[in-house]
């Protein structure tokens, strides 16, 4: 029971942590706004309500020394997945607040950067929220008032991250892992009927659709052969008569 509910636990702040990056990646572009800045500041606090549960439960279970040796590398193993989490959610934190130092909304002091993102980012943010629609009631100064909270965020998110050293050593490169790189590219499960949720992932298109486009080029590919060999022919001829 506990294994499970701290993989429940954890995948939501995976997916959680995997949105505020999308989010993160649209700060200073054309799809900046004010809404992205509430979207962002949102999603983080999320991240970091997640992470606090996951630290407590998890610490909690490696302290217990009556639990069998295979419990323990299981939480071991969830553990060091839990402080990659919460180490890509400190670097993703700091590039929010520099690039948000880069483009102030409120007084812009250079323009976006065409990125070629288009559209709006509320649907992910929702997503990360566990909501169906974003409502946004934040200030028209939120750029520059969220950044000083982020600043301290980070350093909470820092201190938090000793803590956990101090309080559990585990050794990366001893714990095991249970799949091979990769793997959950590979699985065919759908990331929709999660609780939080996560960016959706586009579906393969069916076989028969890439062989039909496959076929169409091999016949357009010989044509254009073919073509090229009766001009070449016609040359030729006209060279040889002349």
């Amino acid at each position: 029971m506990g294994k499970d509910e701290c993989k429940t636990m954890l995948d939501a702040l995976n997916k959680v942590t995997a949105c505020y990056r999308h989010l993160v990646i649209a700060l200073g572009s054309t799809s900046d706004s004010q809404n992205l800045r509430e979207e962002l500041k949102k999603t983080r606090k999320k991240a970091q309500e997640l992470a606090v549960a996951n630290r407590t439960k998890l610490t909690a279970l490696l302290k217990d020394k009556s639990i069998s040796k295979d419990d323990r590398a299981e939480y071991e193993r969830l553990w060091v997945l839990f402080t990659s989490s919460m180490e890509l959610l400190e670097v993703d934190m700091k590039r929010s607040l520099e690039i948000g130092q880069d483009f102030p909304l409120k007084v812009p002091t250079r323009h976006l950067i065409q990125t070629g993102m288009t559209g709006s980012t509320t649907t992910v943010a929702a997503r990360a929220m566990s909501v169906q629609n974003m409502k946004y009631e934040a200030d028209a100064n939120i750029d520059t008032v969220d950044l000083k909270e982020l600043e301290t965020e980070i350093a909470q998110v820092d201190q938090m991250m000793e803590e956990m050293e101090m309080k559990v050593q585990v050794a990366p490169w001893a714990v095991e892992a249970k799949q091979e790189a990769g793997a959950e590219l590979k699985s065919t499960v759908s990331v929709g009927n999660s609780s939080v949720g996560v960016i959706s992932i586009c579906e393969e298109e069916p076989k028969e659709t890439v062989e039909g486009e496959t076929g169409l080029m091999k016949v357009f590919a010989g044509i254009i052969f073919t073509v090229v060999l009766l001009i070449a022919g016609i040359l030729g001829y006209l060279v040889i008569n002349l």
